[in-house]
Order: structure tokens, then sequence, then C-alpha cells
């Protein structure tokens, strides 16, 4: 028991002795940071890059700390909804979608942050639509999907325009891949996209399988198909231009779209 209480009286001291010396260590280097002019003498000089804002302006509490983020922290799901102010209208006012003139106009930066705010729009009228599908609702303004989707897809039609520009001023080729239009055995004509290959292609019999032409028994029938696709194209328009004449008979009020 003796031995005991005599170890837990030595630890004790030790802690203190060192709580002492940590103490003692950090009043003297704020002592240096306040007042550095004092101890610049021969024997002793107080280096600029050692006095550090921490030891002239401790912070005392956690408050002091700022939190840094960039947007408004939300830990619910308020992103995906329409504002509130919304919530039972009929119709809500949006405005009309992006042009592709007035996207070349901004720059890189500003198409960037543009893109993850309609995407975040995109999500917010998904979420609306399959709501109002769950109540069996009308949607207020469905039309906000579609002009989301113009103004999303423009807006990448830009920014390939742009990195078009860019390797065509750097590499001088139009396409991210080179390739060429090829015709397969069916006629059909594609956009084949080089590939690298660690023989040369007349040694790769990979290669000597596909067939980059269409044998000449097949010409009578891509006759064949091309009639088919252009009656089936015109059969659509007429059942088009039928049903908008049902429609303007019942209803004479309304306005036939120009075809």
């Amino acid at each position: 028991m003796a031995a005991s209480s005599s170890s837990g009286r030595v630890l004790t001291l030790c802690k203190q002795f060192q709580n002492f010396f940590r103490i003692s260590s950090v009043i003297s280097a704020q002592q240096c940071a306040v007042n550095p002019a004092k101890y610049q003498n021969n024997n002793f000089r107080v280096r600029p890059s050692l006095v550090t804002p921490s030891l002239i302006t401790p912070i005392s509490s956690v408050g002091q700390y700022r939190s840094v983020h960039t947007s408004i922290s939300r830990r619910g799901l308020e992103e995906f909804f329409d504002s509130p102010e919304n919530w039972g209208e009929s119709t809500v006012k949006s405005g009309a979608p992006w042009t592709a003139k007035q996207l070349r106009a901004k720059s890189n930066e500003d198409l960037h942050k543009l893109w993850y705010v309609l995407l975040k729009e995109k999500n917010m009228v998904l979420t609306l639509e399959q709501e109002a599908k769950r109540q069996r609702v009308q949607m207020p303004s469905p039309e906000r999907i579609r002009k989301v989707e113009r103004s999303m897809i423009r807006l990448e039609t830009v920014v390939q325009e742009r990195e078009t520009a860019l390797r065509l001023l750097q590499t001088g080729q139009e396409k991210g891949r080179p390739g060429d239009w090829r015709k397969n055995v069916f006629g059909y004509i594609y956009w084949y996209r080089f590939k690298e290959y660690a023989i040369p292609w007349y040694m790769n019999t990979r290669y000597k399988r596909k067939k980059f032409y269409t044998p000449p028994f097949v010409q009578p029938h891509i006759r064949l198909r091309i009639e088919k696709y252009i009656r089936d194209r015109t059969r659509q328009a007429n059942l088009k231009k039928q049903r908008l004449n049902k429609l303007k008979e019942r209803f004479p009020q309304m306005k036939v779209p120009a075809s």
C-alpha cells in the first residue's frame, strides 16, 4: 500500500511539472510575439516566421471558429420540392428556355455553374411530376420540364462546339476520336471509330473479319428499305393530319399548330 501511494504521488508531481513547463513556454512565446523588439539583441532574436497568429490572439472558445461552406447547409429534402408559395397553385410562372446565342456569350465557368442549376431545377420538376402522378392531380405548369431539357441540350451543344474548336486548333481533328464513314454488309452507313492494335491491320485476323463493304445482291433490298421508310413516314403524317382535323371539328376554337 505504501509503495502504491508513493508511486501515485510521484506521478502527480510529474504531471504538475509537465503542465508548469508547458504554460511557461506558451507565456514566453506570447511575450515574444507581443513585443519582439525587446528580445532582438545579440544573444536572443525572434524570427518573424515563428510568430504565429495563434500565439498573438489565442482562441478561447469554439464559437469563434467560422464554418467554411459555399452554400446554405440543408439537411432535409427541400431542394427536391418547389417553393412553398407555389404549393397548391395551378400555374407557376417560368421564364423562357436558354437560347444558344445567350449561352455562347457566357464563359466556361458560368456554363459550368448554369449546368448544375439546370440539373437541380430538373430534379425538382421531375419530383413534382411524380408527386402529381401519385396524387392523381394535374401538375402545375408541366412545360417547365421541356424548357429545362431544351436549355440543357443547348448548353451541351455549346460546350461541344467549344471543345471541337479547341481540338481543331490544337490537333486539326474535328472528332475527339478519329474515324471514318463506312458501310456494313447490310448497306447501312455508320461512323467507324479507329482503334489501336498491337499489330498491323493486314496481320490482324480480328480486323479482317469486319466487312466494310456491301455485296451487290444487297442493293435491291436497300432500295426497298428506303421505300418502306418513306411510306411509313407519309402514313404517320397523314394520320396526324386526320387527327388534327377531327379535333378541329370537335373544338372549333382550338388552334391548329403549323405543319
